[in-house]
């Protein structure tokens, strides 16, 4: 968290510009026994191993308990047994760092000020007999302790487990200052490089628009340009004509249009007289014969009429007796 040093800067100058000068004083003495090293990681665990080669076992307590009152204990409840775990490893390591620089009085005063604290705790019940072993490198519930590769883990581990926190704790607003500040400055230059290229552009879209206007004006002038020269040849070729002096063409008009559905109606007049006539004609057939009368048994026979049938009758059968 480079950025808190910046913080630290910013308050500094505030407090000179109020004139706070014992403030000042304790805010510089304040910073020179800093825990926390301005959140610094790699700085807690430069001190974290320097209070274990030193073997100093209060100033190491001391330490991992200013960040379990400012830091762990603010996690959630998931994270209380790494916590718990990585605290427990840090001892073993300062109890393994005490053995390989030949230190028995640092680890007799371990146990003696810890012995009570740690007595209830399963893991440690081996590790009891830690001082009265002649070689724990060699033994199984020591030997791990000793690689090289446990104690990277756990270095690696604890820088890690602490840089995640510092991410995810909340800041205050003046620690943002120089976030906000930079974060201004970008938006800052993204919108004059945006504004240059919308410049580009239009001014490509300028061009672009000047050069068609010219090519269209140019084609609109060749066009009367030669209107123009056409122009002038008909009036040199010849003598200019007006609206007076033209003859219009004599063209036949159209031949009369037969209307096929005039014929059709016409043919349709026709039939229904036809029709109408017929009917007419058995209508008065019927009514002849309704009223019991007959144009041929209506009429009266006359005496001529009988005789000429009498004898038409007699004669016919005289020419047949005959024949």
């Amino acid at each position: 968290m480079a950025h808190i040093q910046y913080t630290d800067g910013l308050v500094r100058e505030y407090v000179l510009f109020r004139g706070f000068s014992n403030t000042l004083k304790s805010f510089d003495a304040e910073l020179k026994h800093d825990k926390d090293k301005s959140f610094r990681v790699d700085k807690i665990i430069d001190q974290l191993m320097q209070l274990i080669q030193t073997h100093d076992l209060q100033g190491l307590r001391d330490l991992w308990s200013h960040l379990n009152n400012h830091l762990f204990r603010n996690l959630e409840h998931s994270y209380t047994a790494a916590v718990n775990k990585l605290e427990q490893s840090i001892l073993k390591f300062y109890l393994v760092i005490a053995y390989m620089s030949n230190k028995p009085d640092k680890i007799n005063e371990f146990f003696t000020k810890l012995a009570p604290e740690l007595v209830s705790q399963s893991e440690w019940k081996e590790w009891f007999f830690f001082p009265f072993c002649k070689s724990p490198e060699e033994h199984s519930a020591f030997a791990v302790c000793f690689t090289k590769q446990w104690q990277d883990t756990l270095l690696i581990s604890l820088h890690n487990f602490l840089s995640t926190i510092y991410q995810c704790m909340p800041q205050p607003t003046i620690s943002k200052v120089e976030a906000e500040s930079s974060l201004l400055r970008k938006l800052q230059e993204e919108n004059a490089q945006l504004r240059a290229k919308l410049q580009s552009i239009q001014q490509q879209s300028a061009s672009a628009a000047a050069a068609a206007g010219s090519s269209h004006q140019s084609r609109v002038t060749s066009f009367n340009d030669g209107k123009t020269r056409y122009t002038s040849r008909a009036t040199v070729g010849g003598n200019a004509q007006s609206l007076n002096d033209i003859v219009p063409f004599d063209i036949p008009p159209p031949a009369h249009i037969v209307d096929d559905f005039y014929i059709i109606a016409q043919e349709s007049n026709n039939i229904g007289a036809a029709a109408e006539s017929q009917a007419r004609g058995l209508k008065s057939l019927i009514r002849n014969i309704s009223s019991g009368g007959s144009p041929v048994l209506g009429r009266k026979d006359t005496g001529s009429d009988r005789n000429k049938r009498r004898s038409g009758s007699v004669g016919s059968r005289s020419n047949w007796i005959h024949g």
